[in-house]
């Protein structure tokens, strides 16, 4: 080991890693998969969602590998009982508060955790009205898991524009933007990165949606143009 390397046990192997690497590049390193859903590699990590946790030094708390540092001779241990109980329960709280009919990775992961749909029966799912308010994509945020990926991608992470924040808080907390105002009048300048990191069906091409809802093509040539804004006429009609 050097001075810029760190070692610890992963899984029962030792592995050498560079300092400040987090948890979950040690494991991508040993080829171990820890599921992930609000870390993007376009984004900062958070540790936002807690679908990562690992058991370090069997410690009092499970730690998210997104944003948790390796530590020297450590013992992390990235599938043991305790770990997957937690990402078990992460997901039956997710799906109870939550569409997740377009999210297929994370339901993939209901499967493999063997999560039960039907574990909180009294939970209410996040109701929205489906926004349409531009000719580029709709946003549909009962399907919104909060990852927060979309907000940071418009923001620092890559486009910095800043036209998506949130809004209220506990159940009601919701991606909108600012006062909410519409696309079009916010600084969102349409470039599609927040759609491509969304991890589930919350933000969808205008195409795509239009095609689901079995519009022909005059339907969706008109739903997907932007009016152009007419120059102003000189006061003597030129």
């Amino acid at each position: 080991m050097t001075d810029d390397t760190t070692k610890l046990t992963l899984d029962g192997e030792q592995i050498e890693i560079a300092k400040g690497a987090t948890l979950l590049d040690a494991a991508a390193a040993a080829g171990v998969d820890i599921p992930v859903i609000c870390y993007h590699e376009a984004t900062s990590p958070n540790g936002l969602c807690r679908i990562c946790v690992v058991d370090v030094d069997e410690g009092r708390v499970l730690q998210p590998a997104c944003v948790a540092e390796c530590q020297a001779d450590s013992k992390v241990q990235t599938r043991n009982e305790r770990v997957e109980r937690s990402r078990r329960t992460i997901l039956e709280m997710l799906n109870a508060s939550v569409n997740l009919n377009e999210a297929p990775e994370i339901q993939a992961m209901m499967e493999e955790y063997a999560a039960d749909e039907a574990r909180f029966p009294d939970a209410h799912l996040r109701e929205h009205t489906l926004i349409d308010d531009n000719p580029f994509y709709v946003r549909d945020y009962e399907q919104c898991v909060l990852c927060w990926r979309c907000v940071q991608v418009c923001a620092e992470d890559a486009q910095f524009t800043f036209a998506l924040t949130l809004k209220n808080r506990g159940h009601e907390t919701s991606v909108a933007t600012a006062f909410d105002i519409t696309m079009t009048e916010s600084p969102c300048v349409f470039c599609g990165q927040c759609i491509g990191v969304c991890p589930t069906g919350a933000l969808k091409p205008k195409v795509q949606w239009g095609m689901e809802q079995g519009w022909g093509a005059d339907e969706m040539r008109q739903m997907t143009r932007r009016e152009r804004k007419r120059r102003p006429e000189n006061g003597d009609g030129e």
